[in-house]
This record gives C-alpha cells, structure tokens and sequence, in this order.
C-alpha cells in the first residue's frame, strides 16, 4: 500500500513538475536526444563489428579435410582389433572365474 501511494504521489508531482518547466524539459530533451544516439549508434557498429569477424571466423577451415577417407579405414581396422582383444579379455577373465 505504501508502494502504491508513493507512486501516486511522485506521478502527481512529475506531472506539475513537468507543465511548470516545460520548456526546461525540452531543453534537457533536445540536448540529451544527440548523446543518446551517439552512444546507440557507437554500440551498434560494435556489436555488427563483433558479429562480422564471427563469421569471418567461420568461414576459415579449421582442419585439412583431404586426407580423412585413408584414416578413416585405418581407425576402423584398429577399433575392429581393439573389440576382439577385449573380447578375448573378457573370456579369460570368466574362465579364470
């Protein structure tokens, strides 16, 4: 309630505030417009700046993908070898038990 009541009060005397200075008002207005859209303006080219060098960075291969397909069969075989070693591991160790 003391929220509510404090608020009413405060719009009350920004609203008379307001139609006595009036023309202060304006003038405040008028000068802080150009700032505000200076620093707008200046946080945009950083933020489209920003975005730009992410895709340039994009754009850049990060590996050498021509040699793939000779490794890929390469991996292949050691993963085959390593399951049947593992296999193997696994029939001695319930033997064993």
């Amino acid at each position: 309630m003391k929220t509510l009541i404090g608020g009413a009060v405060a719009a009350v005397l920004g609203l008379i505030g307001l139609s006595v200075w009036f023309s202060e008002f304006l003038q405040l207005l008028a000068g802080a417009i150009p700032v505000m859209l200076l620093t707008g303006g200046g946080l945009a080219l950083y933020l489209g700046f920003d975005e730009l060098k992410d895709t340039w960075k994009k754009d850049e291969p990060t590996f050498d993908t021509s040699a793939q397909g000779d490794d890929t069969e390469k991996h292949k075989q050691e993963v085959d070898e390593l399951k049947k070693e593992i296999e193997k591991l696994k029939e001695e160790k319930e033997e064993k038990e």
